[in-house]
Order: structure tokens, then C-alpha cells, then sequence
């Protein structure tokens, strides 16, 4: 069961999360609403509209009442101004997170279970040909970076064999609806998720490989053979199952990793998620949207750390915590 404990540690992780996006910008040198805002988007402001975000923001205020002021602005879903996009930056980042959902929420499980699934197989037959075979493939795999398999794949399937398309999620102005358009946003899907897999399938693979050739030992392992249980129940079900801890606390743990490789992957692709989103403000030195992306996805990180905590006793109810 989930203890008090627990949810303790990761509110104050959050608070943690909250403090430092706030700290972040007012310890840059020189005016707050210039590390806020930018200089390009100061230029632009009234000083009437200036007076106005100083007293928004309470920056003539204690520093505990400009926090007080930041976090009521987010409990209203208030990020700043992008003047860059002319929008709230609340809107702007809601606009590109589902793309980047879709994209990070499928690599991850795809990448996950696969991993899972061949490293099971790769640990009950250790010392084999397939052992050694997919151990070196996915080792070698392990060693190129995200945007490096992107370009790979984009040079092979895009360009050469024009399978695929180059850029984007959608098609500019095709008006398609219905299947034709659930088609064509999983042509744009294929190549990043395909980029995205390939480069964190190998982590999940490993753990669970090592933790199987372990778990293979374990008397409990003796007994179901004993008891003349099937290779596939004794591999799986006790086994595979039983292998399956380590891996889930990885994958808390590496959504922040398979997010930056998002970044990267979004960038060789022009996919407009967040990771692209953050390379345009970036450029344009928009500082809210930077900062809301770095939020969204310290927030991801947090929320996928909770629900591996909480499938731990599902996954094994030896695992408990302490009240």
C-alpha cells in the first residue's frame, strides 16, 4: 500500500520542481521581466503594460509574494505571454502536447515491452546463439543517439525510398478525415517512433536480462519445474514476471531521457511537439514557453515515478511500504 511517506516525497519534490522554474528567471542579472519576457518582447511594451506584469507578478513584492502570485497564476493555467506566437503560452504548449504524447507515450511502452519481452527470452536462453545475437545487436544499437537513427531512417525510408514523409505530423492542406486521416498521422508517426524506440529498447532489455539470468536460480524457480509446469508458465508467469521490478522503476526514471530525446528526434523530423516546440522558443528566446515545456516535463517525470510506485505491489505483492 502506498504510504503517507510517499506522498510527502513526491509533494515536496513537486514544490521543489515549483521553486525552481520561479528561481530560475528572477536570478538571471538585470530586469526579472527581461529574463521573464526577453528583451525583443520588453521593446514592444507599453510602460503602462509594464506597470501592469510588475504588479501581475508582484515584482515589486517580497519574494515570498511573487511566489504566493506564480502559484496562483498556475492554478489559473496561467504561463505567461508568448509574444513570439502572439498567445498564451498555456495554449501554445496545449496545442503541441499531444503530439508529443503520442509520440513519447507509444515509444515508451513499445520500447518498454519490447524490451521486456526480448530480454526474457534472451535470459532464459543465456549462452545461446539468440542470446549472443541479440545481446551484441542491442548493445551496438545502445550506442548511436537519437537524432543519429532519426537521420538514418529519415535518409533511408524518406529520401531514398520515399516510403515515408520527410517533415511534420499531418499533411499541409490535404482535408482528410476519418481513416484516410488516421492513416496519414501514423505515415508522419512512423519514422520518429521508429527512431525513438530503437534508441531506448536496449535499457529495457538489458535489465531485464541480467535480472532473469538471476531470478532463473531462485528455489522458487526449482519448485514450478518440480511441479512439471510449462516452460511457457515458468518463464512468463514466475520468471518474466518476477523480472519485471527493476524495469518498471527504469522506466519511471527514463521518461525524462526518452523526453529529451524527443527534443532532438522532434527537431530531425520537424515534429510539432513539445521538443520542437522548445527548439522554435529557443531561437526566439521565448522564455515562458521554455519555461512551461521545462515544467510539463518535470511533471511527466514526477507522474510516471507515482504510477511505478503504485504497480509495484500489483507487479509483486511482496513489495510493500512502510506506514
Amino acid at each position: 500500500m502506498f504510504s503517507r511517506r510517499n506522498l510527502v516525497t513526491y509533494a515536496i519534490a513537486l514544490l521543489l520542481v515549483l521553486a525552481f522554474n520561479f528561481l530560475l528567471p528572477r536570478m538571471m542579472p538585470g530586469d526579472p521581466l527581461m529574463a521573464i519576457y526577453g528583451e525583443e518582447a520588453l521593446v514592444q511594451m507599453t510602460p503602462e503594460l509594464k506597470a501592469n506584469l510588475v504588479e501581475r507578478f508582484a515584482l515589486d513584492q517580497p519574494m515570498w509574494q511573487q511566489f504566493g502570485a506564480y502559484f496562483g497564476a498556475l492554478f489559473r493555467g496561467d504561463l505567461g505571454y508568448s509574444y513570439y506566437y502572439n498567445a498564451p503560452a498555456f495554449e501554445v504548449i496545449l496545442g503541441r502536447l499531444p503530439w508529443t504524447l503520442l509520440l513519447v507515450g507509444l515509444s515508451l511502452v513499445l520500447s518498454t515491452l519490447l524490451g521486456i519481452v526480448l530480454g526474457i527470452e534472451s535470459g532464459w536462453r543465456r549462452g545461446s546463439k539468440t542470446d549472443r545475437s541479440m545481446l551484441a545487436g542491442l548493445m551496438a544499437l545502445n550506442g548511436f543517439p537519437d537524432f543519429f537513427i532519426g537521420m538514418v531512417l529519415l535518409l533511408v525510408f524518406g529520401v531514398t525510398l520515399g516510403i515515408f514523409p520527410l517533415a511534420g505530423a499531418l499533411t499541409p492542406y490535404s482535408g482528410l478525415s476519418g481513416g484516410a486521416l488516421l492513416l496519414d498521422v501514423l505515415k508522419h508517426l512512423a519514422l520518429p517512433l521508429a527512431a525513438l524506440t530503437l534508441a531506448h529498447i536496449a535499457g529495457a532489455y538489458l535489465l531485464t536480462r541480467n535480472t532473469m539470468i538471476t531470478v532463473v536460480k531462485e528455489p522458487y524457480m526449482l519448485t514450478a519445474r518440480a511441479k512439471g509446469l510449462s516452460q511457457r508458465v515458468m518463464k512468463y508467469r514466475h520468471a518474466g514476471r518476477n523480472s519485471m521490478l527493476p524495469v518498471i522503476t527504469r522506466t519511471g526514471l527514463w521518461l525524462g531521457r526518452v523526453v529529451t530525446g524527443a527534443l532532438f528526434v522532434e527537431i530531425v523530423f520537424s515534429y510539432p511537439g513539445l521538443g520542437y516546440l522548445a527548439y522554435e522558443a529557443l531561437l526566439a528566446r521565448d522564455y515562458p514557453i521554455i519555461e512551461g515545456v521545462l515544467l510539463v516535463v518535470a511533471l511527466f517525470v514526477l507522474v510516471a515515478n507515482f504510477l511505478a510506485d503504485l504497480s509495484y505491489p500489483k507487479l509483486d505483492p511482496r513489495v510493500s511500504y512502510a506506514r
